[in-house]
């Protein structure tokens, strides 16, 4: 993986950790591990809210109705690399 790449994965860890006022550090999400459900045990309004945060500081929307959406969000790593070609900020 890419610095460029690590160093956003990172931050969307942190965006995750506070749009959410999770009581872990974004260094605990693990990046392969789901965000939804089993593994950082996400619900659909979470992530709606990750994806209002995402908007937001990335400068695209994500949209409620994007049939891609159970794999852009199946992980912290599928999420980043959405995020990575969709920036505009």
């Amino acid at each position: 993986m890419s610095e460029v790449h690590q160093e956003l994965q990172e931050e969307v860890a942190g965006l995750i950790v506070s749009a959410l006022n999770l009581d872990i550090s974004p260094e605990e999400i693990q990046p392969d591990a789901p965000l939804y459900g089993e593994g950082l045990g996400l619900d659909s309004i979470d992530i709606l809210e990750v994806a209002l945060a995402v908007s937001k500081q990335f400068g695209f929307q994500l949209r409620s109705d994007n049939a891609d959406n159970v794999r852009i969000f199946s992980s912290l790593a599928s999420l980043t690399q959405h995020i990575a070609a969709n920036r505009t900020k």
